[in-house]
């Protein structure tokens, strides 16, 4: 037994001091104030939480772990080991590593993955294609996170341009469907006049003009026109701009068919950041305006937008050198995702309570995941303890993605992730990644 004493426990909405009591993998109770039997402290390891704050787990439905076949940026073991020391307990990895996750042969060779090496607990999006469909359908949806569909080309690219292709999709894959949507003609044009203009290699403050805005809108709009004529469930990653929020309702998030991504790399940086930070914050769809930023924020709010993430997509750092058309596109932030977030909540952004339901609450509703997600009892003890008032440098000495940098690199969060405990278990503490596995996410569907 292990009791989590006298923390600031935030969850549900409401923040309050309490402890929670963990028996094997399990919350096994949640007591308010002093309620604690005397028999209990005597009996489990206590530890003292007292002026620190206790999360459920974040829930990252949107990673890039690079494995198979790009394990030179980024593998399992490394990068879930970065989420579990920044208190990302359970992630959804995508399709576009080499090969391709486009058949159930591949889509089960990942989760053989999963289950060797990953520290924290795991499910894989099945990615479509032009010709896999049959495949497709023979998902099981109890055990699989979605199907990702690339509206847009990006990172190994695995577009679906085949219009008929795309629309039986949408009409007959019966579970969640995850798009990219960037309008490839749009951003192709673009492409083609800054070339006219700047040559081989485009300054990077114009890939927000050749991703554009436009770019982004329209292809949203193809993908809730067609989720509104076939009533598919639609997920639709990433957003980053303001013009796209009008697509998306304020309903219960257990009503909405269609819901929406931020991610933190959006909510945090504007164009007017290029100058600053350069190719580390070359992300598609791009980050756009201060404007874009703000309405973001105020999406997730009021209820537009659902979920948080971080699209976690390391690369070598040499492999981020040049302008708009030649650096790569993604960065690594799945170890600071929790800190950039409650930074944003300290400057007066969005509550601590907020952040917890957008990136722990939310993911678990949304993708119907079996008992995560929450401070329940009953529920798996996913965790995390943070301490709200000591600060943390960035270096690359703390920075444990295979990669060995980060966009943040050299700044200070005035939070630090202190403990995170996995199915129960303390998987990171004082600085160190203990030796705990995850386990295969379930859905409840």
């Amino acid at each position: 037994m292990i009791l989590i004493h006298k923390a600031t426990i935030i969850n549900e909405g409401t923040s309050f001091v309490g402890s929670v009591l963990i028996e094997k993998d399990i919350i096994s109770e949640i007591y308010r104030s002093e309620e604690v039997p005397e028999t209990i402290l005597n009996k489990a390891t206590v530890i003292d939480a007292k002026d620190l704050w206790l999360l459920p787990g974040v829930i990252d439905d949107q990673v890039h772990f690079r494995e198979p076949g790009l394990t030179h940026k980024g593998d399992i073991a490394s990068e879930s080991r970065a989420a579990i020391a920044g208190g990302v307990t359970s992630f959804m990895e995508m399709p576009n590593t080499n090969p391709q996750t486009t058949t159930i042969e591949l889509l089960e060779q990942k989760f053989e993955i999963g289950a060797q090496k990953s520290y924290a607990n795991y499910s894989f999006y099945m990615g479509a294609t032009n010709d896999n469909l049959a495949e497709l359908k023979k998902v099981n949806q109890k055990e699989v996170c979605g199907v990702k569909v690339f509206m847009g080309s990006s990172t190994g690219n695995m577009l679906v341009d085949d219009k008929k292709v795309l629309q039986a999709i949408f009409a007959e894959i019966d579970m969640l469907i995850a798009t990219h949507c960037e309008k490839e003609e749009i951003i192709r044009e673009n492409l083609a006049k800054y070339k006219a203009e700047f040559g081989g290699d485009i300054p990077i403050q114009y890939h927000p003009l050749i991703r554009s805005a436009e770019a982004c809108y329209r292809s949203s709009a193809e993908a809730v026109e067609l989720a509104d004529k076939y009533q598919t469930r639609l997920h639709i990653l990433h957003l980053s701009t303001e013009k796209e929020i009008s697509l998306f309702d304020i309903k219960p998030l257990t009503e909405k068919k269609i819901t929406g991504e931020v991610c933190v790399h959006h909510l945090w940086f504007s164009d007017e950041d290029y100058s600053k930070y350069g190719t580390r914050i070359k992300w598609n769809p791009s980050v756009k305006t201060r404007q874009d930023r703000g309405a973001l924020m105020q999406g997730l709010i009021k209820g537009k937008l659902d979920v948080i993430a971080t699209d976690h997509a390391p690369h070598l750092i040499e492999e981020k050198v040049g302008g708009a058309s030649k650096a790569a596109s993604g960065g690594p932030l799945v170890q600071h995702s929790l800190q950039m977030m409650l930074e944003l909540s300290k400057k007066g952004k969005i509550s601590k309570e907020q952040i917890v339901n957008k990136m722990c609450h939310a993911p678990a509703i949304m993708f119907q995941i079996h008992r995560r997600g929450y401070i329940r009892k009953g529920y798996f003890a996913d965790l995390v303890l943070v301490n709200p008032n000591k600060p943390y440098t960035i270096t690359k000495d703390n920075i444990l993605y295979k990669c060995k940098w980060a966009p943040l690199e050299g700044e200070t969060m005035s939070t630090t992730i202190e403990k995170t405990f996995l199915n129960g278990k303390i998987a990171f503490e004082n600085g160190v990644v203990n030796e705990v596995r995850g386990e295969m996410l379930k859905f409840d569907r």
